[in-house]
């Protein structure tokens, strides 16, 4: 199979590994970005880039009217940054991660939205910490959630137009986000691997997307834990850091 996939969040992580093996598969790719030299490190490799910032929303309109239809959109762009209670509840950093994390989404969807089609399919990766909630993530857990929700609304409102929407909740990958985490990361898979899981998930059609099975299998049993047992066990987790 090969078609048309738009990529966002390309130049590094995921998103990047998803852009090379699209091409290698035959797809026509388009890989956004912000940073001018990753993105010609992708051309090099027959991938058309495509410069902006995702909290640009005419940059991204007028870009998304020169291009023709798709097959396919990954919404995969985001950060991650940590929040330390001691210091109080930093609302500047609240607000920096939910407009990266959900409003950029929402611009892109915006833009990009309309160049799919019957039969194309959206698909918005958000992340497994949505499971169940971990300490220090109060930013990046709020904004993967309200990814949760609007990939469910969205797959609802699309079905009558036959655009399938999927929603991708990875662990911990191997990326240069996650290497800056200072606690275990169990079940680390390489990106290769992820990538992998998600063309097969996506080409099979699967509404959502999770990988990999055994850890999310323990967040989903952690997660039904009465939540006073959870307070306990979660003070004892992670002092530092945070989900992939």
């Amino acid at each position: 199979m090969s078609g048309r996939v738009l990529i966002t969040g390309a130049t590094s992580g995921i998103g990047r590994q998803l852009a090379l093996d699209y091409r290698r598969s035959g797809w026509q790719v388009w890989g956004c970005g912000r940073d001018g030299e990753r993105l010609q490190a992708l051309a090099d490799e027959g991938i058309i880039p495509l410069q902006f910032d995702g909290r640009d929303s005419a940059a991204m309109a007028a870009i998304a009217a020169d291009l023709p239809a798709l097959d396919l959109l990954i919404l995969n762009a985001g950060n991650c940054e940590y929040m330390d209670l001691a210091e109080g509840f930093d609302g500047a950093l609240f607000a920096r991660v939910i407009e990266t994390n959900l409003i950029a989404t929402g611009h892109a969807l915006a833009a990009f939205l309309p160049r799919l089609v019957s039969g194309s399919r959206l698909a918005i990766v958000g992340s497994s910490v949505s499971w169940l909630p971990l300490p220090r993530a109060e930013a990046y857990g709020a904004s993967k959630a309200a990814l949760d929700y609007l990939a469910a609304t969205l797959r609802l409102d699309l079905a009558t137009r036959g655009i399938g929407v999927t929603l991708i909740r990875p662990g911990f990958v191997q990326t240069p986000l996650t290497a800056k985490n200072d606690f275990p990361m169990p079940c680390l898979v390489t990106v290769e691997e992820a990538s992998r899981a998600i063309m097969s998930g996506l080409a099979a059609g699967h509404h959502q997307i999770h990988f990999p099975r055994r850890f999310i299998w323990l967040l989903r049993l952690l997660g039904a834990l009465p939540t006073g047992l959870w307070l306990r066990l979660g003070r004892t987790l992670i002092s530092k850091g945070s989900p992939s």
